[in-house]
Protein backbone atom coordinates (compact mmCIF):
# COMPACT_ATOMS: atom_id res chain seq x y z
CA UNK A 1 0.00 0.00 0.00
CA UNK A 2 1.14 3.84 -1.19
CA UNK A 3 3.08 5.44 2.01
CA UNK A 4 0.38 8.03 3.61
CA UNK A 5 -3.09 6.15 2.02
CA UNK A 6 -2.44 3.05 4.67
CA UNK A 7 -1.85 5.74 7.66
CA UNK A 8 -4.74 7.41 6.63
CA UNK A 9 -6.79 4.35 6.82
CA UNK A 10 -5.04 3.60 9.85
CA UNK A 11 -6.05 7.06 12.05
CA UNK A 12 -9.65 6.27 10.41
CA UNK A 13 -9.90 2.81 12.74
CA UNK A 14 -8.46 4.30 15.53
CA UNK A 15 -11.18 7.32 14.71
CA UNK A 16 -13.98 4.36 14.58
CA UNK A 17 -12.36 2.82 17.80
CA UNK A 18 -12.23 6.04 19.99
CA UNK A 19 -16.28 7.05 18.55
CA UNK A 20 -17.40 7.08 22.46
CA UNK A 21 -14.28 9.69 23.45
CA UNK A 22 -15.82 12.13 21.11
CA UNK A 23 -17.19 15.47 22.90
CA UNK A 24 -20.31 15.41 20.87
CA UNK A 25 -21.71 18.86 21.90
CA UNK A 26 -18.48 20.49 20.78
CA UNK A 27 -18.45 18.82 17.04
CA UNK A 28 -22.07 19.98 16.34
CA UNK A 29 -21.01 23.26 17.86
CA UNK A 30 -17.97 22.98 14.96
CA UNK A 31 -19.86 21.81 12.46
CA UNK A 32 -22.70 24.53 12.99
CA UNK A 33 -19.63 27.21 12.69
CA UNK A 34 -18.41 25.34 9.55
CA UNK A 35 -21.86 25.91 8.12
CA UNK A 36 -22.04 29.44 8.69
CA UNK A 37 -18.31 29.94 7.19
CA UNK A 38 -19.67 28.43 4.39
CA UNK A 39 -22.67 30.21 3.92
CA UNK A 40 -20.75 33.61 4.44
CA UNK A 41 -18.22 32.71 1.89
CA UNK A 42 -20.89 32.28 -0.37
CA UNK A 43 -22.53 35.67 0.50
CA UNK A 44 -19.01 37.11 -0.99
CA UNK A 45 -19.36 35.02 -3.96
CA UNK A 46 -22.89 36.06 -4.05
CA UNK A 47 -21.81 39.99 -4.06
CA UNK A 48 -18.62 39.20 -7.38
CA UNK A 49 -21.77 37.77 -9.15
CA UNK A 50 -23.97 40.37 -8.49
CA UNK A 51 -21.09 43.20 -9.65
CA UNK A 52 -20.25 41.31 -12.55
CA UNK A 53 -24.76 41.20 -13.55
CA UNK A 54 -26.05 44.60 -12.07
CA UNK A 55 -29.02 44.47 -14.04
CA UNK A 56 -29.88 40.11 -13.59
CA UNK A 57 -32.35 38.88 -10.73
CA UNK A 58 -29.79 36.45 -8.96
CA UNK A 59 -31.50 34.51 -5.78
CA UNK A 60 -29.16 34.09 -3.55
CA UNK A 61 -30.12 30.79 -2.32
CA UNK A 62 -29.25 29.20 -5.45
CA UNK A 63 -26.17 31.15 -5.82
CA UNK A 64 -25.58 29.52 -1.87
CA UNK A 65 -27.07 25.86 -2.80
CA UNK A 66 -24.01 25.59 -5.80
CA UNK A 67 -21.45 26.68 -3.27
CA UNK A 68 -22.38 23.97 -0.50
CA UNK A 69 -22.67 21.22 -3.07
CA UNK A 70 -18.93 21.79 -4.72
CA UNK A 71 -17.84 22.05 -1.47
CA UNK A 72 -19.41 18.77 -0.26
CA UNK A 73 -18.51 17.27 -3.65
CA UNK A 74 -14.73 18.22 -3.24
CA UNK A 75 -14.60 16.53 -0.23
CA UNK A 76 -15.03 13.53 -1.81
CA UNK A 77 -13.37 13.71 -5.01
CA UNK A 78 -10.11 14.49 -6.07
CA UNK A 79 -8.60 17.13 -8.41
CA UNK A 80 -11.84 19.83 -6.86
CA UNK A 81 -14.18 18.28 -9.25
CA UNK A 82 -17.01 19.99 -7.37
CA UNK A 83 -15.62 23.27 -9.42
CA UNK A 84 -17.31 21.52 -12.53
CA UNK A 85 -20.86 21.43 -11.10
CA UNK A 86 -20.52 24.96 -9.12
CA UNK A 87 -19.96 26.33 -12.68
CA UNK A 88 -22.93 24.74 -14.15
CA UNK A 89 -25.03 25.25 -11.58
CA UNK A 90 -24.17 29.25 -10.87
CA UNK A 91 -23.74 29.73 -14.57
CA UNK A 92 -27.91 28.27 -14.77
CA UNK A 93 -28.80 30.69 -11.33
CA UNK A 94 -27.55 33.52 -13.39
CA UNK A 95 -29.50 34.54 -16.67
CA UNK A 96 -27.74 35.81 -19.67
CA UNK A 97 -24.27 34.89 -18.15
CA UNK A 98 -21.40 33.06 -19.62
CA UNK A 99 -19.22 30.80 -18.83
CA UNK A 100 -16.25 32.56 -19.37
CA UNK A 101 -17.45 35.33 -16.76
CA UNK A 102 -18.93 33.24 -14.32
CA UNK A 103 -15.33 30.59 -13.94
CA UNK A 104 -13.25 34.12 -13.93
CA UNK A 105 -15.74 34.97 -10.80
CA UNK A 106 -14.22 32.11 -9.01
CA UNK A 107 -10.57 33.72 -9.21
CA UNK A 108 -12.31 36.81 -6.92
CA UNK A 109 -11.96 34.83 -3.58
CA UNK A 110 -8.63 33.60 -3.98
CA UNK A 111 -7.25 37.65 -2.89
CA UNK A 112 -8.04 36.79 0.69
CA UNK A 113 -7.01 33.42 0.45
CA UNK A 114 -4.03 34.52 -0.68
CA UNK A 115 -3.71 37.25 2.18
CA UNK A 116 -4.54 35.53 4.91
CA UNK A 117 -3.31 32.24 4.02
CA UNK A 118 0.39 34.52 3.69
CA UNK A 119 -0.19 35.21 7.57
CA UNK A 120 -1.19 32.07 8.83
CA UNK A 121 2.19 30.41 7.20
CA UNK A 122 4.55 32.58 8.43
CA UNK A 123 2.59 31.65 12.08
CA UNK A 124 2.65 28.24 11.23
CA UNK A 125 6.47 28.15 10.10
CA UNK A 126 7.82 29.74 13.07
CA UNK A 127 6.41 27.67 15.52
CA UNK A 128 9.08 25.38 15.58
CA UNK A 129 6.95 21.96 15.02
CA UNK A 130 5.35 22.78 11.24
CA UNK A 131 7.77 20.85 9.24
CA UNK A 132 9.82 23.20 6.87
CA UNK A 133 9.69 22.50 2.86
CA UNK A 134 12.81 20.90 2.26
CA UNK A 135 11.01 18.34 4.92
CA UNK A 136 7.87 17.07 2.85
CA UNK A 137 9.75 14.65 1.36
CA UNK A 138 10.02 12.52 4.55
CA UNK A 139 6.45 13.03 5.12
CA UNK A 140 4.12 10.12 4.86
CA UNK A 141 2.25 11.58 2.55
CA UNK A 142 2.51 10.06 -1.16
CA UNK A 143 1.26 12.72 -3.09
CA UNK A 144 3.48 15.88 -1.37
CA UNK A 145 6.44 13.33 -0.75
CA UNK A 146 6.57 12.63 -4.52
CA UNK A 147 6.47 16.25 -5.39
CA UNK A 148 8.59 17.34 -2.95
CA UNK A 149 11.30 14.85 -4.02
CA UNK A 150 11.02 15.58 -7.65
CA UNK A 151 10.98 19.53 -7.85
CA UNK A 152 12.23 19.37 -11.31
CA UNK A 153 8.78 17.39 -12.41
CA UNK A 154 6.84 19.47 -9.99
CA UNK A 155 8.01 23.13 -12.03
CA UNK A 156 7.39 20.60 -15.46
CA UNK A 157 4.11 19.82 -14.45
CA UNK A 158 3.21 23.63 -13.44
CA UNK A 159 4.58 24.86 -16.66
CA UNK A 160 2.70 22.51 -19.02
CA UNK A 161 -1.03 23.33 -16.79
CA UNK A 162 -0.43 26.73 -17.55
CA UNK A 163 0.44 26.76 -20.97
CA UNK A 164 -2.43 24.18 -21.37
CA UNK A 165 -4.88 26.36 -19.77
CA UNK A 166 -3.87 29.58 -22.41
CA UNK A 167 -4.12 27.01 -25.42
CA UNK A 168 -7.28 26.16 -24.45
CA UNK A 169 -8.74 29.63 -23.73
CA UNK A 170 -7.30 30.47 -27.09
CA UNK A 171 -8.74 27.36 -28.79
CA UNK A 172 -12.47 26.91 -27.06
CA UNK A 173 -13.02 30.96 -28.00
CA UNK A 174 -13.30 31.47 -31.27
CA UNK A 175 -13.51 35.49 -30.70
CA UNK A 176 -10.63 35.79 -28.55
CA UNK A 177 -11.39 39.36 -27.79
CA UNK A 178 -15.13 38.74 -26.84
CA UNK A 179 -13.83 36.16 -24.22
CA UNK A 180 -11.66 38.33 -22.31
CA UNK A 181 -14.39 40.52 -22.05
CA UNK A 182 -16.57 38.16 -20.80
CA UNK A 183 -13.65 37.07 -18.37
CA UNK A 184 -13.22 40.81 -17.35
CA UNK A 185 -16.73 40.85 -16.98
CA UNK A 186 -16.32 38.36 -13.88
CA UNK A 187 -14.01 40.47 -11.99
CA UNK A 188 -15.63 43.42 -12.29
CA UNK A 189 -15.92 43.99 -8.58
CA UNK A 190 -11.88 43.87 -8.36
CA UNK A 191 -11.66 46.56 -10.46
CA UNK A 192 -13.69 49.07 -7.09
CA UNK A 193 -11.56 48.65 -4.89
CA UNK A 194 -13.57 49.81 -2.19
CA UNK A 195 -16.78 47.55 -2.83
CA UNK A 196 -14.29 44.68 -3.16
CA UNK A 197 -13.13 45.10 0.16
CA UNK A 198 -16.76 46.12 1.81
CA UNK A 199 -18.40 43.50 -0.15
CA UNK A 200 -15.88 40.90 -0.36
CA UNK A 201 -12.74 40.96 1.39
CA UNK A 202 -14.61 41.74 4.75
CA UNK A 203 -17.16 39.40 4.48
CA UNK A 204 -14.77 36.73 3.79
CA UNK A 205 -12.86 37.62 6.94
CA UNK A 206 -16.43 37.06 8.54
CA UNK A 207 -16.41 33.68 7.44
CA UNK A 208 -12.95 33.42 8.10
CA UNK A 209 -13.56 33.91 12.03
CA UNK A 210 -16.30 31.22 11.76
CA UNK A 211 -13.96 29.14 10.46
CA UNK A 212 -11.57 29.90 13.56
CA UNK A 213 -14.41 28.84 15.67
CA UNK A 214 -15.23 26.04 13.91
CA UNK A 215 -11.34 24.21 14.51
CA UNK A 216 -11.41 25.50 17.74
CA UNK A 217 -14.36 23.25 18.85
CA UNK A 218 -13.27 20.57 16.58
CA UNK A 219 -10.12 20.43 18.48
CA UNK A 220 -11.67 20.00 21.27
CA UNK A 221 -14.35 17.57 20.59
CA UNK A 222 -11.17 15.35 19.71
CA UNK A 223 -9.15 16.03 23.28
CA UNK A 224 -6.27 18.04 21.02
CA UNK A 225 -7.76 21.13 22.55
CA UNK A 226 -8.62 24.57 21.14
CA UNK A 227 -6.44 27.42 21.47
CA UNK A 228 -5.50 30.11 18.84
CA UNK A 229 -1.88 28.51 17.87
CA UNK A 230 -3.69 25.26 17.54
CA UNK A 231 -5.74 26.69 15.78
CA UNK A 232 -3.73 28.52 13.28
CA UNK A 233 -1.79 25.64 12.88
CA UNK A 234 -5.04 23.38 11.34
CA UNK A 235 -5.22 26.18 9.21
CA UNK A 236 -1.50 26.53 8.08
CA UNK A 237 -2.03 22.29 7.63
CA UNK A 238 -5.08 23.08 5.14
CA UNK A 239 -3.45 25.59 3.49
CA UNK A 240 -0.34 23.01 2.27
CA UNK A 241 -3.22 20.54 1.58
CA UNK A 242 -4.82 22.58 -0.74
CA UNK A 243 -1.86 23.26 -2.93
CA UNK A 244 -1.98 19.42 -3.38
CA UNK A 245 -5.73 18.71 -4.43
CA UNK A 246 -4.91 15.53 -6.16
CA UNK A 247 -6.75 13.50 -2.90
CA UNK A 248 -10.23 14.77 -1.50
CA UNK A 249 -9.96 17.27 0.56
CA UNK A 250 -6.33 16.87 1.07
CA UNK A 251 -6.69 13.65 2.57
CA UNK A 252 -3.15 12.20 3.61
CA UNK A 253 -1.24 15.30 3.00
CA UNK A 254 -3.40 16.62 6.36
CA UNK A 255 -3.16 13.59 8.18
CA UNK A 256 1.14 13.69 7.58
CA UNK A 257 1.15 17.21 8.63
CA UNK A 258 -1.14 16.93 11.39
CA UNK A 259 0.94 14.23 12.97
CA UNK A 260 3.91 15.83 12.72
CA UNK A 261 2.76 19.07 13.78
CA UNK A 262 0.79 17.88 17.46
CA UNK A 263 3.33 15.48 17.99
CA UNK A 264 3.96 17.05 21.97
CA UNK A 265 0.58 18.19 22.23
CA UNK A 266 -1.19 14.96 22.64
CA UNK A 267 -0.42 10.84 22.49
CA UNK A 268 -0.20 9.77 18.63
CA UNK A 269 -3.55 7.57 18.87
CA UNK A 270 -5.67 10.93 19.88
CA UNK A 271 -3.54 12.88 17.21
CA UNK A 272 -4.66 10.47 14.44
CA UNK A 273 -8.10 10.17 15.33
CA UNK A 274 -8.40 13.61 15.07
CA UNK A 275 -6.89 13.96 11.84
CA UNK A 276 -9.32 11.63 10.26
CA UNK A 277 -12.46 12.45 12.30
CA UNK A 278 -12.43 16.46 11.46
CA UNK A 279 -11.95 15.61 8.24
CA UNK A 280 -14.39 12.96 7.96
CA UNK A 281 -17.15 15.06 10.06
CA UNK A 282 -16.44 18.32 7.83
CA UNK A 283 -17.01 16.23 4.41
CA UNK A 284 -20.07 14.42 5.42
CA UNK A 285 -21.57 17.48 6.60
CA UNK A 286 -20.82 19.22 3.90
CA UNK A 287 -21.72 16.38 1.38
CA UNK A 288 -25.23 16.00 3.33
CA UNK A 289 -25.94 19.60 3.20
CA UNK A 290 -24.56 19.91 -0.41
CA UNK A 291 -27.18 16.90 -1.53
CA UNK A 292 -29.78 18.55 0.50
CA UNK A 293 -28.95 21.55 -1.89
CA UNK A 294 -29.06 19.74 -5.03
CA UNK A 295 -32.74 18.21 -4.59
CA UNK A 296 -34.58 21.07 -2.85
CA UNK A 297 -33.49 24.09 -4.71
CA UNK A 298 -31.87 22.37 -8.20
CA UNK A 299 -34.41 19.01 -8.14
CA UNK A 300 -31.62 16.88 -9.07
CA UNK A 301 -31.83 13.59 -7.53
CA UNK A 302 -27.33 12.83 -7.50
CA UNK A 303 -24.38 14.51 -8.10
CA UNK A 304 -24.08 12.04 -11.35
CA UNK A 305 -27.14 13.83 -12.49
CA UNK A 306 -25.92 16.98 -12.39
CA UNK A 307 -22.46 16.26 -13.75
CA UNK A 308 -24.24 14.96 -17.07
CA UNK A 309 -26.79 17.88 -17.26
CA UNK A 310 -23.99 20.00 -17.32
CA UNK A 311 -21.87 18.51 -20.09
CA UNK A 312 -25.36 18.92 -21.71
CA UNK A 313 -25.93 22.44 -21.31
CA UNK A 314 -22.38 22.38 -22.45
CA UNK A 315 -22.62 20.78 -26.03
CA UNK A 316 -26.02 22.87 -26.44
CA UNK A 317 -24.29 26.22 -25.86
CA UNK A 318 -21.04 24.76 -28.01
CA UNK A 319 -23.73 23.76 -30.97
CA UNK A 320 -25.70 27.15 -30.39
CA UNK A 321 -22.42 29.24 -30.77
CA UNK A 322 -21.21 27.41 -34.40
CA UNK A 323 -25.14 28.32 -35.68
Amino acid sequence: MIAGVGDFFDAAGQFFSNLADIRWGALALGLLCFGTYLTIRSRAFYNVLRAAYPTERIEFKRIWGAYIAAYGFNNVVPARGGDVIKLFLVKTSVPNSTYPAIGASFLVEAGFDATMGAFILLFAFTQGVFPKPPDFSKLHAFDLSFFASHPRFLLFLLTALAVGGLLAFALLSTKVKAFWARVRQGLTIVFDRGRYFREVWLVQLGGWLFRFAAFWFLLDAFHIGGSVKNVLLVLGVNAVAAVVPFTPGGAGVQQAFLVKVFAGTATGATVAAYSVGQQIAIAAFSLAVGFVALVTIFQFRSFKEVIAAGREHREAEKASALQ
